[in-house]
């Protein structure tokens, strides 16, 4: 399979970034977006909607359903979830996306930032793979890919930021718990991360540590997603895919074209040692 044509993707945060990235190269093969994401009103700091969103699927081929849904409220996941499955029949593709930062010690993280890194990273993540799992279970080529780090205990990695780094890993352990609790099933669960810093709204918590230009944009990222949602359900589970990696494994070794100024030294996501 190279294609997503026909595919329905139910992808949490699409409204912008990574998660918009993933849904538009889905889209250009013809695939359904359920795009589950909270933002209705643009900002500033946070610019596009659900439904500027669905119009841009839309333009690059693709079926669009924007349902405001706040992945914390186990009901409007559930709505959300229904919604998807009465307008496009079902969901082959599970993509949680949606991820909240805050890369502040212990003592500088307030708990309303803890439960909201947990409620939507960790909890966010189980919800969503819950509700979607009936509905992947009658799909030919069922996927859910967690954009989550591979599993790094180097305690560099939570010294700075052990709220987050804990949340996040929360998502990976997802991968590692489901891609086997589902492996009968030939529910395939994986998790990608970037090699690199990409540019995302996302920046702004990094305090001005990452300069736009030292960064990759999310289109890296939809190409190495496509890569894994097109591989074969039964043979693709429970890897944790560096977003290079898996197109090099495409025979794709030129990545200048996602750099945002190539030529720039690009700067190390968290996560990975080398």
């Amino acid at each position: 399979m190279s294609s997503l044509q026909g595919k329905t993707l139910f992808i949490t945060g699409a409204s912008r970034g990574v998660g918009k990235a993933i849904a538009l190269r889905a889209a250009a093969d013809g695939a359904n977006i359920v795009i589950a994401a909270k933002s209705v009103r643009s900002r500033d700091r946070l610019p596009g909607t659900i439904y500027s969103a669905a119009e841009e699927i839309e333009a690059a081929g693709g079926r669009a359903l924007p349902v405001q849904t706040d992945i914390r409220d186990e009901e409007q996941i559930r709505h959300a979830v229904e919604k998807g499955v009465e307008a496009f029949g079902g969901i082959d593709i599970l993509v949680n996306n949606a991820s909240a930062i805050s890369l502040t010690g212990t003592r500088e993280t307030p708990l309303k930032r803890f439960d909201l890194m947990f409620g939507v990273n960790v909890r966010g993540t189980f919800a969503c793979s819950q509700a979607c799992l009936p509905h992947l279970e009658r799909a030919a080529n069922p996927h859910i890919l967690n954009l989550s780090p591979p599993l790094n205990m180097n305690p560099r990695w939570f010294r700075d930021h052990v709220a987050y780094t804990m949340s996040k890993y929360g998502m990976s352990l997802c991968v590692l718990g489901m891609a086997e609790e589902f492996r009968p099933a030939g529910i395939a669960v994986n998790a990608l991360w970037p090699r690199t810093v990409i540019a995302t709204a996302a920046l702004a918590m990094l305090g001005g540590a990452v300069k736009p230009e030292q960064c990759r944009t999310p289109e890296i990222l939809a190409d190495a997603a496509h890569a894994i949602l097109t591989r074969d359900s039964r043979q693709c589970t429970g890897n944790f895919f560096i977003d290079d990696e898996v197109l090099a494994e495409d025979g794709i070794t030129d990545l200048d074209r996602y750099a945002v100024q190539p030529g720039e030294p690009l700067f190390p996501d968290l996560f990975l040692d080398t």
